[in-house]
């Protein structure tokens, strides 16, 4: 059998440029993907990933160089959506493209253009769920679920099995913009399983990512962009892990165990709780405490009640519940940004002050001159890569808006920081320099309660309630804590 290099390149981009006003996405780009290879692209948040992929998805044009697919050359300012679409490209986005009001199988419909005609609603409502089950065994999402009731986990499931879905032109070239971010590690691991079964079969895979594990394990090559540009491409096995973050930019991090030494993981538990809660659906005694200075982790299978608890703590904060009992206020940085967490009408600046323009008002009237000096501030403190804090929040990567939820959460005057999943599309550099972060509000006194679906960012944390089913089945101290523990617990009939 001949080998990927072998063989006539699916896409190929050469000197690619693409700028956005003043602001240069990409900065002339080569490339090449051949049939049968996965090829992970990495880069810090602002690099030109999600920009590149666009423009091989036809979603965008490119302002130079070439764009070749399979074979034909491509006009000068790109090819269309229908002309990735007949080169077998398929692109699952970082920021979900279904419609939230319609079903699982009426998303697939307007995907799929050739399930039409009598009885198309049958027929897609089977496309969709023969590949969700290759996909995902277990997966428990039915055809006549509407989409914007799902999880964004189960959501980012539908996007994934109805790219791979094969109608009028089967997929030769799936991209995956940072398919994981939302999946926790079980049914991550059935898609990096079908992954290598796409590609031994012949299919050829983009793998975007910033969990370096995932593409160290999963990609035959890897190209790492900065600034716009490939800096370093190889194959996969003449990277590791340090060598890869180091050809991103950034220094590897060599740290001890957050769990080290910090206050938020000393074991003891002083004065009274900011926080005391259960969940509606508890029937054992297990109760979620949570006191200043600590960072207390959710762990379990996403959709087992995590975001609802910290919902639960947020709308209990100043008033009465049955469940909880929160005695501070509470600043919320989500995980499912479209849904719960920017404004997209307003300002970059707009979106990190929204939460504290009751300490920036002057006589009733906001201090232009201060709310600006927070935005500064929060640019440099987070490294929001922009030009101007006054441009629309939609023009930063998913990445940098993401640090701007954790800017406006951080500047507020909240004692109690609930985080859902918040680190979805965030470059390892900044996860570094945001635990840090994390780690020096706690030992002022912060309390974090962080819902993740890593493990690796567990071990920030000084205890860990495991949810499954609506339930906290597991309380797990930072000196107890280990996967196999998390793993049991979150499965019916295990124990920790």
């Amino acid at each position: 059998m001949s080998s990927p290099a072998s063989k006539e390149p699916i896409v190929a981009l050469r000197g690619v440029a693409k700028s956005f006003g003043a602001v240069r996405a990409l900065a002339g780009v080569d490339l090449v993907v051949r049939p049968g290879e996965c090829l992970g692209v990495v880069g810090h948040n602002g690099a030109g990933k999600s920009t590149l992929m666009q423009i091989l998805a036809g979603t965008l044009s490119h302002d130079d160089g070439e764009l070749v697919l399979s074979g034909r050359r491509e006009a000068a300012s790109g090819g269309s959506v229908g002309d990735a679409h007949s080169a077998g490209i398929r692109c699952v986005f970082q920021e979900l493209s279904l419609c939230p009001n319609l079903t699982v199988a009426e998303n697939t419909r307007l995907r799929h253009a050739a399930i039409s005609g009598v009885g198309w609603r049958r027929r897609a409502a089977s496309l969709i769920c023969e590949r969700l089950d290759a996909i995902f065994p277990g997966h428990g999402i039915r055809p006549d679920d509407v989409v914007g009731d799902l999880s964004i986990g189960r959501r980012q499931m539908v996007e994934i099995a109805a790219n791979f879905t094969a109608t009028d032109a089967p997929a030769a070239l799936v991209i995956l913009d940072e398919p994981t971010s939302s999946l926790d590690q079980s049914v991550a691991e059935q898609l990096l399983a079908y992954v290598r079964r796409f590609v031994a079969d012949g299919g050829s895979i983009i793998l975007i990512s910033h969990i370096l594990s995932d593409v160290l394990s999963t990609c035959d090559r890897i190209a790492v962009m900065r600034d716009g540009r490939i800096v370093d491409e190889r194959p996969a096995d003449g990277f590791d892990r340090d060598s890869l973050v180091a050809a991103m930019g950034h220094v590897a991090d060599h740290a001890p165990s957050p769990a080290a030494g910090t206050a938020a993981h000393s074991g003891e538990r002083r004065g009274e709780p900011l926080v005391r809660a259960r969940p509606p659906r508890q029937t054992s005694d297990i109760e979620l405490e949570l006191y200043p200075g600590e960072i207390v982790g959710l762990a379990g299978l996403a959709g087992h009640g995590q975001t609802a608890l910290l919902r639960l703590v947020q709308n209990a904060a100043g008033r009465r519940s049955r469940f909880a009992k929160v005695a501070a206020k509470v600043a919320f940085v989500a995980g499912d940004r479209q849904a719960d967490g920017v404004f997209p009408l307003w300002s970059i600046g707009q979106n990190v002050t929204a939460r504290s323009l009751q300490a920036l008002a002057r006589f009733g009237l906001i201090d232009r001159r201060r709310e600006k000096e927070m935005e500064e501030s929060w640019r440099k403190a987070l490294e929001i890569r922009t030009p101007d804090m006054d441009d629309n929040i939609l023009t930063l990567s998913g990445g940098n808006q993401q640090k701007a939820l954790f800017a406006r959460a951080l500047a507020s005057d909240a004692e109690i920081i609930a985080m859902d999943d918040p680190m979805r599309g965030v470059d390892v550099g900044t996860k570094r320099e945001v635990y840090e972060r994390i780690r020096s509000e706690a030992a002022s006194g912060r309390a974090f309660l962080w819902y993740t679906t890593e493990f690796d960012e567990l071990v920030n944390c000084s205890h860990v309630y495991v949810f499954r089913n609506g339930e906290i089945v597991a309380d797990l101290p930072a000196g107890g804590l280990s996967e196999a523990k998390v793993l049991s617990s979150s499965f019916e009939g295990a124990t920790a």
